[in-house]
């Protein structure tokens, strides 16, 4: 998300992607979202020109280094909101994509239907929803320090700073330059229909505490045949500000579509 968070460098990352790929992960190098400078686009050309791990490209000048070059990943930060769009990327290269975050149900099942050959889907499945982007440090700003020196400021808030509403709602999360949702985004209580729309990977965007948990529980259900009730009760534990899937079912974004199921008080 933003180039100032630099505690690991490219070759690094790649060390790390090499021990991962030993032990027989797939491993995936993901451009930022906002490219603001000139610094920035040279590290995104190394980050394009690995020469070793796929790309996810999270922004038009990454597709355009890529396209012809190296196979990649359209990020949910391309705008992909049609099949036309779909097989337009295909034709430059493109061999997964992930569905914007905003897109529906129905709206998958759409672009699904007239997806080209050989593109694989992957869906947003949990976590905070990336909503907005902006050259401005929301976490700087409310610290009063420019964003050149923000004295990474984000690091005290792992997960985000929290925003609500007058009428004290949990409304947004803001994380440095990011735009996040309050509230947990999660599909796991509809994974049958994620399955019956061809998805072939979910995503699961990690939080500070509980994330590996998380993981297992999703691997439960989809290999194990644990029952779905059971593991959205575990779940539901575990979401700091409680869940949302709205965007899904085509309805606001806030809103969560098992409203009235129980919930159960959070772990310390």
């Amino acid at each position: 998300m933003c180039a100032k968070r630099r505690s690991l460098k490219l070759e690094d990352w790649l060390a790390i992607g090499e021990e991962l790929a030993a032990a027989g992960k797939e491993v995936v190098l993901s451009s930022l979202a906002l490219i603001e400078a000139e610094s920035e686009l040279k590290a995104l050309r190394r980050l394009c020109d690995n020469g070793r791990f796929l790309v996810e490209a999270n922004d038009m000048a990454a597709v355009q280094r890529l396209a012809g070059r190296s196979p990649f990943v359209a990020g949910p930060f391309i705008n992909i909101y049609n099949h036309r769009t779909l097989h337009k990327l295909v034709s430059l290269g493109m061999r997964r994509w992930v569905m914007p975050v905003e897109l529906s149900q129905a709206a998958l099942a759409r672009m699904q239907a007239k997806r080209p050959p050989k593109v694989e889907t992957e869906i947003f499945a949990f976590g905070r929803l990336p909503l907005a982007l902006s050259a401005r440090c929301f976490t700087a700003r409310a610290h009063r320090l420019p964003k050149d020196d923000c004295q990474f400021r984000c690091l005290d808030y792992p997960d985000g700073m929290l925003l609500s509403t007058q009428e004290e709602q949990r409304f947004l999360t803001l994380n440095g330059i990011q735009t996040q949702s309050a509230q947990t985004f999660t599909l796991l209580g509809v994974l049958a229909e994620v399955a019956e729309l061809g998805v072939e990977l979910l995503r699961i965007s990690p939080q500070s505490r509980h994330t590996g948990r998380i993981v297992e529980i999703h691997a439960e259900v989809l290999r194990q045949g644990r029952p779905v009730d059971e593991a959205l009760d575990e779940l539901l534990r575990y979401l700091p500000h409680g869940p949302c899937d709205g965007y899904w079912h085509g309805r606001p974004g806030l809103h969560w579509s098992a409203q009235t199921a129980a919930t159960s008080s959070r772990p310390q």
